[in-house]
């Protein structure tokens, strides 16, 4: 029994001494990726030195190595097709860049594409004109970090996404930059995974675009100047924290868009500048806390079915609209949040406002419905039926207000 405990112990230090270093250069005995993996066995490096190196189709099949540059040699796939297709558990590849995938409108052809794979780590990498950067599928157990990703994406049907995952768990996707691209990262049935530290910007559709994808967290990333900046969709207990949703304009842009999801956590994140903040359809349970809302078109914008959902200790600064509303019927609890708008007063200086606060403006109503209207938002006449409507309400629910707006703004250093 205690030789068969030894075991494992010492094929490990057997593999470990086996192990090889390869390396590749013009000058070397082995000139190409693909000859060095041919050669290679569990447990070897490749070592990759600086120049460029005109493969594509490099094949990792069963072989748990590592691949790492020295001083950033190119691999040039000359618009191919896929440049590293790996199937194998245990690799890494770092320090490199990859350049000139091939593109399709049939295929999904990816700078690294990998397969039912588990612990890997892909890391420090430079992918440039890109169709999809990485493709990740039926995989779990990866790391994604400290890259560089890169395409100049012009419509949607003829562009892939930066890191995209399908049917994966227990990734980690971090401190990668992301632009030009159809989606920055995009999750379809992927779940217990995590993404932090990403700068997602101008991107042709989503910065992050999450389908399907269950028990997730995404928080401390910045999403900047895409054609909308979050669309998190048919998804459960997911956690959006600390993160940064700016300058997302466009006719039907917003920072995060939230479509059938439930039993979600999104707190401390500041929306800054984007058409709408949040455009929530369809989704019920969520908790919305201490986030920003600066700015924006609509803070808020809430339509079809959305029950249960509490915003408290919020920020709404200089909005045009804090608040659009079009259900009848109001189970959305809204309290102790900060209003710019708000106009009451604190006659026992407790910090709360003795007059509740009505969000809903009597003109979204009819911005909804006639959005030419939105010419007219700082005329006279707006100011007039928005009063008329906050002395006697019509059209929003009664119970559509914040009991005890907040006469600070949260978290205020100042």
């Amino acid at each position: 029994m205690r030789n068969i405990f030894f075991l494992p112990i010492f094929f490990f230090f057997v593999s470990v001494l086996q192990a090889k270093q390869i390396e590749v250069c013009s000058t070397c005995q082995i000139k190409t990726l693909k000859e060095a993996i041919s050669k290679a066995n569990d447990g070897d490096e490749i070592l990759i030195q600086s120049g460029i190196y005109k493969e594509h189709n490099i094949v990792i099949k069963d072989k748990s190595i590592r691949i790492r540059g020295i001083d950033n040699p190119i691999i040039d796939g000359e618009n191919k097709e896929t440049i590293f297709n790996i199937n194998s558990d245990n690799f890494s590849i770092e320090g490199l860049t990859i350049i000139n995938v091939g593109s399709s409108y049939t295929k999904d052809f990816a700078a690294i594409y990998i397969s039912r794979s588990n612990h890997f780590t892909i890391k420090n990498n430079i992918l440039k004109n890109v169709f999809f950067g990485m493709l990740v599928e039926k995989s779990h157990f990866g790391i994604i970090t400290g890259n560089d990703i890169s395409s100049s994406a012009i419509e949607q049907a003829g562009s892939g996404n930066g890191i995209h995952l399908w049917h994966s768990s227990n990734m980690k996707i971090s401190d990668n930059t992301l632009h030009g691209l159809r989606d920055g990262i995009y999750f379809e049935f992927v779940k217990n995974s995590e993404i932090f530290n990403n700068h997602s910007y101008e991107n042709l559709r989503y910065g992050l675009h999450f389908m399907f994808s269950n028990n997730n967290e995404y928080h401390n990333n910045i999403f900047v100047n895409n054609g909308a900046g979050v669309a998190v969709m048919f998804s459960k207990f997911v956690k959006m924290k600390n993160n940064k949703f700016q300058e997302n304009w466009g006719s039907a842009s917003y920072g995060l868009l939230l479509k059938e999801i439930y039993d979600a956590e999104i707190e401390d994140n500041i929306f800054e500048q984007n058409t709408i903040g949040i455009s929530v359809d369809g989704s019920t349970r969520i908790n919305y806390k201490k986030n920003t809302f600066v700015r924006n078109g609509w803070a808020v914008k809430i339509v079809g079915a959305c029950y249960e959902n509490n915003f408290q200790q919020n920020n709404f600064l200089h909005n045009a609209l804090d608040l659009s509303y079009t259900g009848k019927i109001n189970t959305n609890k809204f309290d102790n949040n900060y209003w710019s708008d708000y106009t009451g007063y604190d006659l026992d200086k407790d910090g709360v406002g003795d007059v509740p606060y009505r969000p809903v403006k009597l003109f979204s109503y009819i911005v909804h419905r006639t959005p030419e209207s939105i010419i007219l938002l700082r005329s006279l006449f707006v100011d007039i039926i928005n009063f008329s409507e906050k002395v006697s309400p019509v059209f929003t629910p009664d119970n559509l207000m914040d009991s005890n707006p907040l006469m600070k703004i949260v978290n205020d250093t100042n």
